[in-house]
């Protein structure tokens, strides 16, 4: 089963994160399939850009995102 969910980068307190498609059995920082976008929680507003092309290709082939990717579509 495939998920859209946050992959954790940045440094120490200074978190970024990458909104990709990965198997639901690899880790959270582990390998994915492809970048769908971008979250930035420390600017303010947190700054969220999606590829909506690549997630609506990811969502037709049966991807799910997951409720924090869910509310950060929705921003």
């Amino acid at each position: 089963m495939l998920k859209i969910r946050l992959l954790r980068m940045g440094k120490k307190k200074r978190p970024f994160y990458r909104v990709v498609v990965a198997d639901a059995r690899s880790p959270r920082d582990g390998k994915y399939l492809d970048i769908v976008g971008t979250y930035n929680p420390l600017v303010d507003p947190a700054e969220v850009k999606i590829d909506k092309e690549k997630l609506d290709k990811w969502v037709s082939k049966g991807a799910r995102p997951t409720k924090r990717v869910e509310g950060l579509l929705r921003m």
